[in-house]
Order: C-alpha cells, then sequence, then structure tokens
C-alpha cells in the first residue's frame, strides 16, 4: 500500500550526487578507452551519451516505483509485490551476485592498489592484509550510517577529481587533432565496432542499488533524489568524455591494438600516456587517483548491498541491526579476498550481464506495474511508455550483444 508521507530532514542535494557520482566513477573507468578504441572518439562518446540516457531513467524508474513503499523498502520488497515471486527470485539472485561480485572486486583492487603504494614507499605490504584493513574501514563507515557514507564519499570524490584534473589535466594540453580525428588513418571503420561498446558503457553508470538508499536519506523527495541522480550522472558522463579526449587525443589509434594484446590493463594504458609526455610524475599522481577511485566505489557499491540485505532479511535500522546486515554484507566477499585477492578483473566481467536484468530490464517493468496499481501519485518519470519500451530495448539489445560478445560473434578491433 502506498506510503504518501514525505516528512524528512532538510539535507543537501550535493552529499546524494556523490554518493551517485562516487559509485559511478571507479577503477573501471580506465579499461574505456581500450575497449572503445574500435569505435573511436565520436562514436564513443555518442555511446556513452546514449547509456547514459538510458540509465538515468532506469534509476528514476526504481525512484518511482519505490516511492509507492515505506522508506527503506529495497528491491526484494518491490520488486516481490510488483512483478511477483519469479522475477523477485531472478531479480535477487542477479541483485545479489552483482553487488557481492563487486564488493569483492573492490576489495581486490583496494588490495592490489594499497600494496602497488606501498612499494612505491619502499615498503612490503600484502595484498590479502591491504584488502582486508580497507574492508574492515568501509564496513564500519557504512554501519554508522548512510550520512556517514555521504560525508565520506564527498571527501574521497572531492580527491579523486582534483586527482583526475592533476593528472590528466595535462593531456588536454598535449592533444594531436590528427589523432583525435584519426586523419591519419585511411579509410578506417568504426561503426563494426560500436555495439561491442555498450555493455561496457552500461557497466559505467551502474549506480541503481544505492536509489532505495537515498530514499532512506531524504525521504519521500522525489525531486531532491532526482536532482541526485542527475548531477551524480551527468558528473560521470563529463569525466569520462574529458578521459577519452585525453587519452585518444594523445595516443594514436593503431597503438591501442597493442595495449590490448598486452592485457588493456591500467599500468599498461599509463605506461604508453607517459613515454608520450615523458613525465615521471605521471605514475605518483595514477597511484594518488586509483586510491581515491577503488575508495569511492566501494563506499558506494557496499552501500546499496547493505540496504538490499537489511530489507531482504527484515534486519531494522537499530545499531545491532546495522551490526546483522555489516556482518553479512561484508564477510563473503572478505572471505573472497582473501582466498583469491587478484580477481578483480574476472569479477567486473562477470557482472555486465545481470546488471543488465536488475538495472535496466526490471526498473522499466516495475515502473510499467507500478502506474498500473498505483498510478504514481507522488513521481512519474516522463515520456509515458515509450520511454518505457526505450529503456526495456536498451536492456535486451545489451544482454543480447553480451551473448553475441561471448560466442565471438561480434568483430574486434585488431
Amino acid at each position: 500500500m502506498a506510503t504518501l508521507s514525505v516528512t524528512t530532514p532538510q539535507r543537501s542535494v550535493l552529499g546524494g550526487a556523490m554518493i551517485i557520482g562516487g559509485t559511478i566513477i571507479g577503477a573501471g573507468m580506465f579499461s574505456l578507452p581500450v575497449v572503445m578504441s574500435g569505435a573511436w572518439f565520436f562514436w564513443s562518446v555518442a555511446a556513452l551519451i546514449f547509456t547514459w540516457f538510458c540509465m538515468l531513467h532506469s534509476g528514476l524508474m526504481i525512484l518511482e516505483a519505490n516511492l509507492n513503499y515505506p522508506v527503506g523498502s529495497s528491491f526484494n520488497t518491490v520488486t516481490g509485490d510488483l512483478l511477483g515471486k519469479n522475477w523477485n527470485r531472478l531479480n535477487g539472485v542477479t541483485i545479489a551476485f552483482v553487488l557481492y561480485i563487486l564488493t569483492y572486486a573492490y576489495i581486490s583492487a583496494s588490495g592490489s592498489v594499497i600494496t602497488h603504494t606501498m612499494r612505491e614507499m619502499s615498503v612490503s605490504f600484502s595484498p590479502r592484509l591491504g584488502g582486508l584493513l580497507t574492508a574492515l574501514a568501509v564496513a564500519f563507515i557504512v554501519w554508522l550510517s548512510t550520512r556517514a557514507v555521504s560525508r565520506m564519499t564527498a571527501i574521497v570524490l572531492g580527491a579523486k577529481i582534483i586527482a583526475f584534473f592533476l593528472t590528466f589535466g595535462s593531456l588536454l594540453w598535449h592533444i594531436k587533432p590528427v589523432n583525435l580525428l584519426n586523419s591519419a588513418e585511411i579509410n578506417p571503420s568504426y561503426m563494426p565496432y560500436v555495439l561491442a561498446t555498450l555493455p561496457f558503457c552500461l557497466a559505467s553508470f551502474g549506480y541503481h542499488g544505492n536509489v532505495p538508499s537515498l530514499m532512506k536519506y531524504y525521504g519521500k523527495n522525489p525531486q531532491i533524489i532526482k536532482k541526485c541522480l542527475l548531477l551524480g550522472t551527468l558528473m560521470a558522463l563529463g569525466l569520462y568524455i574529458i578521459w577519452m579526449l585525453g587519452t585518444m587525443g594523445n595516443i594514436p589509434r593503431p597503438e591501442f591494438v597493442g595495449i590490448a594484446a598486452r592485457g588493456g590493463n591500467i599500468d599498461v594504458l599509463v605506461q604508453s600516456l607517459s613515454q608520450i609526455l615523458n613525465s615521471e610524475g605521471l605514475d605518483l599522481l595514477l597511484t594518488i587517483f586509483s586510491n581515491f577511485a577503488v575508495a569511492c566505489s566501494f563506499l558506494g557499491v557496499t552501500l546499496g548491498l547493505f540496504d538490499y540485505l537489511a530489507d531482504l532479511f527484515g534486519f531494522n535500522d537499530s545499531r545491532t541491526g546495522r551490526f546483522k546486515t555489516a556482518l553479512v554484507t561484508f564477510i563473503p566477499p572478505i572471505i573472497g579476498g582473501v582466498i583469491y585477492p587478484d580477481g578483480f578483473i574476472y569479477a567486473i566481467g562477470f557482472a555486465g550481464l545481470a546488471a543488465t536484468v536488475w538495472a535496466v530490464i526490471v526498473p522499466a517493468l516495475m515502473a510499467r506495474a507500478s502506474r498500473e496499481r498505483f498510478g504514481s501519485p507522488l513521481y512519474r518519470v516522463w515520456g509515458g511508455n515509450k520511454m518505457i519500451v526505450l529503456v526495456l530495448l536498451f536492456g535486451v539489445l545489451n544482454a543480447g550483444v553480451h551473448i553475441l560478445s561471448s560466442l565471438n560473434l561480434l568483430p574486434v578491433y585488431h
């Protein structure tokens, strides 16, 4: 039954926007220039903008449906009531899979980043210990409150943006039009490679687990939460475009073939940039940025998992209830991080197809069911049924591309 109370303390939009932006902008952005080198700059930017548009509206559809339920209700309650047990089971499996996998991925990533940072200072440090300590610190912040996550995310994201421009700002001054326009290549082909970029674009705009968390933070205030989603996703889109501009404007398109052949990891890409800029300080700045990037996404992802599990198991918001939720949230991925600390890339890869289900397809179906049952009295996403169909088609397209890619049926730039 819809609860129409909108009473909530007045809180800044910036905190919520920082949670969204911080969740989205993570270490995964380093893979974008490599996987998008086939489509190159302008087609890649078009794919990013299209994905941003669809992912923003799928998040707003979650908000529309969620507003018809008591504050604290997450996907388990809303999906089960609107779409039935079968959809709820499927959605629950995909949500838990994605968020647990991402939590494990960021424990793994934080361990490797901390180890690399310590190595730069000539200190020996185990990746397992680094991941464990980071996970415990994040668990403590998430256990405190959503406000604690918001404040810490604002600090870390602000530092990350500063580190981003310090690290890559110099790239913009060295952009060569011949690289960005790829004018040196004879009869280049871009269109065949655009489809393969879409799943990576989708994975680069994942924040949907935080929408119910924002409703707990702001109450039933759709206009404030809408602004948070808009500002947070636009922040990510802007940084992605700057990053693509800086990398593709400095590294010629054919060189990305070699980067991909060497694994396409962060160190390979940065080595290529360092050679072009002849800057020894870039490695240090990248290390700083990587620490902030991992920490920011780690906080956002675990907050979404925390609130989902609290709703699933019926744990209340008291200190004891939050402690129980924290145990369920962090113990499984911590065990995975201790046993296998080097699984970041594999974990991110496994999360894509499941994210298509719960972050795109299910939100569109929930919005349609919500309108039929409640009429969406507090908020309705613009565009009517056409917008729902567009988001559904976007989800189906991404799922199809995932399957075709796994069968090696899509062209690969080489």
